[in-house]
């Protein structure tokens, strides 16, 4: 059997994540273990692009990026370098109505020498949970994260984020981590998104003491939502606002900062941009704001019409070209 790169690169994110081993990981996938060897000596070496299907030798193809294109594709990167090879791609074809594969951007980079160790994000082994969620709103994940402020001490986000989505329902910078916090925060978010008492979202926490008292338990029930709290230790829990929490400080701290509203300040143009912005790679490379409100298969059916438009005129190109 022959897999595409994309999923042998999934694959080895599934053996690195599991808690099994690898031998014991590999046995239970199926997979041939010096074929997945064979297979993470090339990622090591080459990054995502070491796992594509070596090509045959030809004297060129249609589907070729003329140089035009690709030195355009060098030019956004310089310009956008917060953007991984993958998310110049779909900037590339929303922006300018151009389709380029990921694989493409990134092998045009390389040969620019502006990759030089695999860019793509390795996923978190807690990044869902065994009840998924088919629409937005459906459940809510919430926790808290911390931050030192110089000469303030100890602060704490508390987030709400949409488990369908990703999409950042409300946060809060917070100067204790209690169960006061956690009912101002899903407050704030019940009203911002005027969900109805009705169909309210399940509410997935940890087992902190705040999220396990008997206050927000109250709250809860006075509120009409189910609260689901993750098996401590267990890897298919708050995976995706533990991972938005770690993406997030790992831009948020790089500055210092020396009082709260400097701190809020940087957070509020962070999910701004991890909203709105960010192309994120489970979801198709939409945006958290697109799927929330809707818009996500009206942008993918507008890609795959730039792809077709895109891949016809490399094709009248290229006959254009070597038939006179």
């Amino acid at each position: 059997m022959h897999y595409s790169q994309q999923e042998k690169y999934e694959l080895i994110q599934l053996v690195e994540q599991s808690d099994l081993g690898v031998i014991r990981t590999l046995r239970e996938l199926k997979i041939n273990k010096t074929t997945f060897y064979n297979w993470y000596s090339a990622y090591s070496k080459q990054g995502y692009e070491g796992l594509a299907r070596k090509p045959s030798k030809r004297q060129g193809s249609w589907n070729r990026i003329n140089e035009l294109d690709r030195d355009k594709v060098v030019e956004i990167a310089l310009e956008k370098p917060e953007l991984s090879p993958r998310e110049v791609a779909w900037y590339i074809t929303d922006t300018y109505s151009y389709y380029i594969s990921e694989s493409s951007v990134y092998r045009i980079l390389k040969s620019n020498g502006l990759i030089s160790v695999p860019s793509f994000r390795i996923m978190s082994a807690s990044d869902s949970f065994h009840d998924k969620t088919t629409q937005v709103n459906q459940m809510w994940q919430t926790d808290f994260t911390y931050f030192k402020i110089y000469g303030w001490g100890w602060y704490y986000l508390s987030t709400v984020l949409d488990d369908y989505s990703r999409f950042i329902v409300n946060w809060k910078l917070c100067s204790t981590m209690k169960a006061e916090d956690v009912k101002n925060t899903l407050d704030e978010a019940i009203l911002a998104t005027e969900v109805p008492e009705s169909n309210r979202p399940r509410l997935l926490s940890d087992n902190g003491s705040c999220y396990i008292s008997h206050e927000l338990a109250a709250y809860l029930q006075v509120k009409k939502m189910k609260h689901v709290r993750g098996r401590p230790l267990h890897p298919q829990t708050q995976g995706k606002i533990e991972r938005y929490h770690r993406s997030m400080k790992n831009v948020v701290k790089l500055d210092n900062y020396f009082s709260p509203e400097q701190l809020e300040r940087k957070l509020k143009e962070f999910v701004e941009y991890y909203n709105y912005k960010r192309y994120h790679e489970s979801l198709q490379n939409l945006t958290p704001a697109e799927v929330y409100y809707g818009k996500g298969q009206l942008k993918l059916k507008q890609r795959n019409q730039t792809k077709i438009k895109t891949l016809k005129a490399r094709k009248k190109q290229y006959h254009k070209f070597n038939l006179n």
